[in-house]
């Protein structure tokens, strides 16, 4: 479950860039099936901004809480609202309905494409 079109970093997050020109991000499958059912999310708030490489956030699951590292610098533009009652969105749908942040991209580090991802959790 390693979407071909989207970017990933090494601390598990992925990545998709908009026609817009922002950036939409949230963790990956293998990030929210080791942190087993997502219980809590905390984002940062619209018009914050987040540090390439820093932390943005947290996931709370019934396993352990972890940080969220933002793969791009730049100023918050959405967060995804709706996983505040619902955040087992994380778990179902990583990849749509569980996007966690969008971003208007200030700095863009370099990211990993899919084969390398899944070169790194070690389904390559």
């Amino acid at each position: 479950m390693i979407p071909p079109d989207l970017r990933y970093t090494s601390e598990h997050e992925w990545l998709r860039e908009t026609d817009a020109g922002t950036v939409v991000f949230g963790i990956t499958h293998y990030a929210q099936d080791a942190l087993g059912d997502i219980v809590y999310v905390d984002l940062p708030d619209v018009g914050s901004q987040i540090t390439a490489g820093g932390t943005c956030g947290e996931v709370e699951s019934t396993k352990s809480v972890s940080e969220i590292y933002a793969p791009v610098s730049g100023e918050v533009v959405a967060v995804n609202a709706p996983l505040g009652d619902s955040p087992d969105l994380v778990n179902s749908d990583p990849y749509g309905d569980g996007w966690m942040i969008e971003v208007r991209p200030t700095e863009r580090p370099g990211t990993l494409d899919a084969a390398s991802y899944a070169a790194l959790i070690g389904q390559g």
